[in-house]
């Protein structure tokens, strides 16, 4: 029987968006996941995301399977946003979760999560985040090559594998009627009120380390790593932390070099390395 991977998507990219990156894991994990977080009413998006986190557990409750009358623990793997839920699901359901993979999801702890509540408070995080732009993203094309030409001539989607790009575009997106062409399928509200809601609190939750075997994975050109840091990260994981030449998005980039990433992390749990 295969191991399960519960995977968490990064804001705004619909689990599909990383199909390429299944692909290579599927022979050896059955992955599950949320298509799009935060678009269920039940859970709705508010200050540190408890209920973001109880939507992954909700569905990992839906989809445990059982192996010799026990439920089968789940290998939780997430990129940004997912990386963070992660790990809120594993402090609230450590006893489900067999190990924690985060994709560029550098833990704020200290002053930084102090200054963190600050900027949310007075609203200077929607200036220094991507949230101010989300707000006017474009939601429309009026057909599939539109699209495309769009998101391939702009700097950051340009570096992306095109398989990705191509999932993005056709399972990220829907098609639009009556009117036909493309719409994004992840919700530009939904994703402006996650951008705003970042956690502060979980560094403090984690100050005596993670209740089940962590391990971290980050862009060389990461300016999330670069502007949160890695102490408290490198705190939970120890030795487990692994670079990949990229930025934030890493796992649209380099979709195969990132699964074989995660399979080596989950290696590395398994025999407690």
């Amino acid at each position: 029987m295969k191991d399960i991977i519960q995977f968490s998507h990064a804001n705004g990219f619909p689990a599909s968006t990383y199909r390429t990156m299944f692909a290579e894991l599927a022979d050896e994990f059955e992955i599950r996941g949320i298509e799009c977080i935060g678009h269920d009413p039940r859970f709705p998006v508010t200050q540190d995301w408890p209920h973001l986190a109880e939507q992954l557990i909700d569905d990992m409750n839906r989809q445990r399977g059982s192996t010799d009358g026990e439920p089968a623990k789940v290998w939780l793997v997430g990129h940004s946003l997912g990386g963070y839920l992660s790990l809120l699901a594993a402090l609230k359901r450590p006893n489900w979760v067999k190990g924690v993979v985060m994709l560029d999801s550098p833990v704020i702890a200290g002053w930084k999560s102090g200054l963190l509540r600050i900027t949310q408070w007075t609203g200077l995080d929607e200036r220094l985040s991507p949230a101010a732009a989300t707000r006017k993203r474009r939601t429309h094309w009026a057909s599939r090559d539109e699209a495309w030409r769009h998101f391939h001539a702009k700097p950051a989607f340009a570096r992306w594998d095109e398989r990705m790009l191509a999932d993005y575009i056709d399972r990220g997106m829907r098609e639009a009627h009556p009117e036909g062409g493309r719409t994004l399928a992840f919700d530009r509200q939904v994703e402006y009120l996650i951008y705003r809601t970042l956690p502060h609190t979980l560094g403090a939750r984690l100050a005596h380390g993670a209740p089940v075997p962590a391990g971290f994975i980050a862009g060389t050109r990461s300016r999330e790593v670069r502007h949160v840091g890695l102490g408290m990260t490198r705190r939970i994981v120890g030795e487990r932390l692994e670079w990949l030449d990229g930025s934030h998005l890493f796992p649209m980039e380099r979709p195969i070099d990132t699964a074989r990433a995660v399979q080596r992390m989950i290696t590395a749990m398994r025999i407690g390395v």
